[in-house]
């Protein structure tokens, strides 16, 4: 690891530059710049963001692993800092004072990331830590956590062990009691072999089998493979750990799996292959429980073997709760729509550009043109616009049966995916439209989670996800949906595109504050989505309503980032030299329908941002609909506005929304409580001023 750190990317004296956790990012990330392992410090930083947004990046014992893979890394990189006041990264116990920022490339290789899979195992090493807290200089630092250090005290303390050995005696007293995964393989750690004088009726270990894995795949699928096998080895657990990260996984041996009394799921994406764990007892939780309370998962999966609980895989995956065991009904059911609506976007915003390039280059009647695979011409620009349209119509006829397919998915894991992909299928064929997509994939999932739970014997296991299960959950799906519940809900979906197409006045006024709100009430978090499927639900068959409602979304959810970005302009002094630097990435993100470009306003002072978002988010929404703009993009911002129906009337929409979002974050600011402080302090930038921030 030493390619990867060196004393120039440690800073041991991290809290003069940074008090917060985007300022530390952005002092580490800073080192990368002047490297060159970083090309662009404001996308980076970005990327870091979006994956601290996830999930929070703190764990217990005073650590932070702020990391993301990211298109602007040239090479795998670590970056140490170490802060005596302590950093929050959202750890439960409280801030870090060692600080970790890894950045992989996009394309990262496998060698590389299984060595920072290394360093997150030995961030559980209560010496490795202790060692870094009392480093005296970043030479050391750099040093030790590139193993150079380590790999000298190993060679040492086994030569210590080589000489004190007595003549006869064996490495044998010095083996693990239990056995454990290494982290790239997952093949278990053999125990030594008894020895002929040990007793011979000795009990069988409880044997584990557990998979970890975490959304970038390269810091907490690791750490809770070593935390589950530390604990596993005090318990005399025998545990063999599958960690499904980036640089890949090695499956389990389906032996390891039939010999094991019970298994751990600590997980934040979903589980692959999850249907080999069928029928046995099983712990289901997030990737952080895994590191933070090991031993009491072990002893959960100990408790249900000996009461018999013998489980399929139909617990809820990481999309339903992200590790969160106590979650209620609505809250899971906002996660499995979540689930299919994030796998809904990427063919919303290549299926809906498409298009709107197919109207933009032919006009508005290019739906009306033949197929190109019977009527093209290389040199007519209508046949290039045809083309353009024709495949975003095809990639848009997606959307019902991914979203319901998704859906299912995120409630069953792959044995839902046929049933829902059918079902979204059927809504689609019946003029079910957007509800019917949700309503199939509920349906779809529910269908598989009951066929799941019926005890059958053990060998129809091994075809019941790729026959049973699809094809008796795809025929009652089918049935409910043709005969039962389908027409009722195209109905409902007729009366609502009824209800879009006669909107006006008032009505339509309305409807714009509403999706302003929900746009900008959680900067991209669920009910910003829920938002967002809504309008583009309306594309799949569009109406001047239905395209009214996509034009005063996209509106509204521009307006926060280009808020902050010009509050920070206007009365820098209000904000953060972090805050100010963040601005004016935002000017971007906000013109290109980021609304997440405005989180790392609203994570360091919620009580202002938020408001202020939603107060301009709903101005802009009742004067888009009010102004009658319309939207055939489903994404794009201000480089779709050719393609916007009253593109002059819909810029002064977002820009009256950015105008009363600005002031308002400004009042909001300005009148908080500050220390008294004299013209000097007044020219000082915010962050070298005392503010009690309530």
């Amino acid at each position: 690891m030493s390619e990867m750190i060196t004393a120039d990317l440690v800073d041991l004296e991290l809290d003069l530059s940074a008090e917060t956790k985007e300022a530390a990012a952005r002092s580490l990330a800073a080192r990368m710049v002047a490297l060159g392992r970083v090309t662009d410090l404001e996308g980076f930083l970005a990327d870091v963001a979006a994956r601290e947004a996830q999930m929070p990046t703190g764990l217990d014992g005073g650590i932070g692993i702020p990391h993301c893979r990211s298109a602007h890394v040239t090479e795998p990189t670590l970056a140490f800092g170490r802060s005596a006041r302590g950093i929050d990264f959202g750890a439960p116990d409280g801030p870090a004072d060692l600080i970790f920022l890894i950045a992989a490339p996009a394309g990262a290789d496998d060698a590389h990331l299984t060595i920072l899979s290394s360093l997150a195992r030995h961030l559980m090493d209560a010496e490795f830590t202790g060692a870094l807290r009392s480093a005296e200089d970043a030479d050391a630092a750099a040093a030790l956590i590139s193993g150079e250090d380590r790999a000298a005290s190993a060679r040492e303390a086994s030569g210590a062990r080589e000489a004190c050995e007595a003549p006869g005696t064996s490495a044998d007293s010095e083996a693990p009691a239990t056995p454990s995964a290494t982290p790239d393989t997952g093949a278990p750690a053999t125990p030594e072999t008894a020895t002929s004088d040990a007793p011979a009726t000795a009990a069988e270990p409880f044997r584990v089998v557990a998979v970890t894995s975490c959304p970038t795949g390269i810091a907490h699928t690791y750490m809770a493979a070593e935390s589950l096998e530390n604990a596993a080895r005090e318990a005399g657990v025998e545990i063999t750990v599958e960690t499904q990260g980036s640089a890949g996984f090695t499956r389990l041996d389906p032996a390891v799996i039939a010999a094991a009394d019970g298994v751990v799921f600590a997980h934040d994406v979903p589980v692959r292959d999850k249907e080999r764990f069928a029928g046995k007892p099983t712990v289901d939780v997030g990737v952080k429980a895994g590191i933070n309370r090991p031993a009491e998962l072990l002893t959960e999966v100990r408790d249900k073997a000996a009461r018999g609980e013998t489980t399929a895989p139909t617990g809820p995956t990481p999309v339903d709760n992200a590790g969160d065991s106590g979650d209620g009904y609505g809250t899971k059911l906002r996660k499995w729509l979540m689930s299919g609506v994030s796998y809904m976007v990427p063919f919303v915003a290549a299926g809906g550009l498409l298009i709107a390039l197919g109207f933009a280059i032919g006009g508005w009647k290019i739906d009306k043109a033949p197929s190109v695979a019977e009527h093209f011409i290389w040199t007519d620009h209508t046949s290039w616009a045809a083309l353009l349209f024709q495949i975003g119509g095809l990639a848009f006829a997606f959307l019902v049966p991914v979203l319901a397919g998704y859906i299912a998915y995120g409630m069953a894991d792959r044995p839902g995916l046929v049933p829902g992909f059918v079902g979204g299928s059927v809504a689609v064929t019946i003029n079910a439209g957007f509800l019917g997509g949700l309503a199939a994939g509920l349906l779809a999932g529910a269908v598989v989670m009951g066929i799941q739970r019926v005890r059958i014997p053990a060998v129809l296991r091994g075809i019941m996800p790729v026959v049973v299960i699809p094809l008796i959950s795809s025929a009652v799906v089918g049935f409910l949906m043709f005969l039962v519940v389908g027409k009722p809900i195209a109905s409902l979906q007729s009366a609502l595109t009824d209800w879009l197409e006669g909107l006006s006045g008032a009505n339509a006024v309305i409807l714009g504050i509403i999706l302003g709100l929900m746009m900008c009430f959680d900067l991209g978090g669920p009910l910003n989505k829920v938002a967002y499927a809504f309008a583009i639900g309306g594309l799949t068959h569009p109406t001047d309503g239905s395209l009214k409602v996509m034009a005063a979304a996209m509106a509204a959810g521009m307006v926060p980032p280009l808020a902050m970005a010009l509050a920070t302009t206007v009365r820098g002094r209000l904000f953060t030299k972090t805050e100010r630097e963040n601005g004016k990435a935002a000017w971007f993100l906000g013109a290109s329908f980021i609304t997440e470009g405005a989180i790392p306003f609203a994570a360091a002072d919620p009580l202002r941002v938020i408001p202020a978002s939603m107060a301009g988010g709903a101005v802009t929404g009742a004067l888009s609909m009010a102004f009658g703009c319309t939207l055939r993009a489903p994404h794009g911002g201000v480089f779709v506005v050719p393609l916007i129906g009253q593109p002059l009337l819909y810029l002064v929409a977002i820009a009256a929304g950015v105008c009363v979002s600005t002031a308002v974050v400004v009042l909001l600011k300005g009148a908080r409580k500050t220390t008294p402080s004299g013209p000097a302090d007044e020219a000082a930038p915010a962050e070298e001023r005392v503010a009690a921030t309530v």
